[in-house]
């Protein structure tokens, strides 16, 4: 009785510190989220006081959400960003992470020499900060001087350039832009799956090939199937990253997004509502029905991994 008491002194010691700042910077604020969107909040400014007055709405600003019949035309921004978001994570599951996977087959190769020098240098981009790869990468694709241009001429593909430049173009920009961050973030699901290919009993692999199974077949028909799991989290963390991915198109897009924000994801569609940004009125309370719904997608998508898929994966 005393080891299990001192036990869970130890629990309580280790883990209150890291429970306490959790829930209240993240937890709370969430909560307090979840509760104003159901409410309307209203700003007034008289003799140089502000007050701020809360009506309980119930499911309205939901409904605005959906479909607004003012003038604002949140449903129409809200679907725009919505379909966006989209694209972006489909972007990031069909280059991104077959990237990664190939990258790290290729660095648990026997013959690879310098194995941990190539994996530095793909993770780095992973390291530095967005604001500061956002910078390079718009000046690199720049339409006057950017070097983008200069190598697409010079390969002989200068009419694929968008006369409105790369970030400029409204078919094009949300695709760079999540380019862009395949590139930089492409160090994380390729360690993770570098971490499984390494373990991998490497007596599965040899006796394949001794019964004469090509490289081709020791990877889709062993290596593959064993790291099902890993795919599955990696998948699940992009689906979290892009739906409420941020900084990327803000940084790389956010002055050129245009009138009708046709680059606009679910997460800097809230910062614009919320902050009122490129000549928005701001309205925290339809931000923070946005925020709800961004909250109650991701939690949909992830419930639906652990529950649908993670369960026969890890059964398989």
């Amino acid at each position: 009785m005393a080891t299990r008491r001192a036990r869970w002194h130890h629990l309580v010691v280790f883990l209150a510190p890291a429970v306490i700042i959790y829930s209240l910077f993240l937890t709370w604020p969430l909560i307090d989220s979840l509760r104003a969107s159901f409410y309307d909040q209203q700003v007034s400014t008289a003799n140089g006081v502000t007050t701020t007055t809360q009506t309980f709405v119930g499911l309205d600003n939901f409904a605005r959400l959906l479909n607004d019949p003012n003038s604002t035309n949140y449903d129409e921004r809200f679907l725009n960003a919505f379909g966006n978001t989209i694209k972006f994570f489909i972007i990031f599951m069909l280059v991104q992470n077959p990237v990664a996977l190939l990258l790290a087959t290729l660095l648990t190769s026997r013959n690879l020499r310098g194995a941990s020098i190539y994996r530095t240098i793909l993770f780095t981009p992973t390291t530095l900060s967005i604001v500061i790869i956002g910078w390079i990468w718009t000046l690199m694709l720049n339409p006057l001087w950017g070097v983008i241009n200069n190598i697409f001429k010079t390969v002989g593909l200068g009419s694929l350039i968008p006369k409105e430049g790369w970030l400029g173009s409204p078919d094009l920009a949300l695709t760079v832009v999540a380019l862009v961050g395949v590139w930089q973030y492409v160090g994380l699901p390729m360690i993770l799956f570098l971490s499984a290919l390494l373990g991998i009993d490497g007596e599965l692999i040899d006796a394949a090939r001794v019964d004469g199974a090509s490289p081709w077949n020791v990877f889709w028909n062993i290596k593959f199937p064993l790291i099902l799991p890993t795919a599955g989290i990696v998948a699940v963390l992009t689906f979290v990253g892009n739906f409420s991915a941020f900084d990327n198109v803000y940084v790389m897009q956010g002055s050129q997004a245009g009138p009708d924000f046709r680059t606009d994801l679910l997460g800097t569609f809230f910062y614009r509502v919320t902050f009122g940004a490129a000549g928005q009125l701001p309205n925290q309370s339809m931000g923070t029905t946005i925020a709800t719904m961004m909250f109650l997608i991701i939690l949909t998508g992830v419930i639906i991994y652990l529950f649908g898929v993670q369960r026969r994966l890890v059964r398989d």
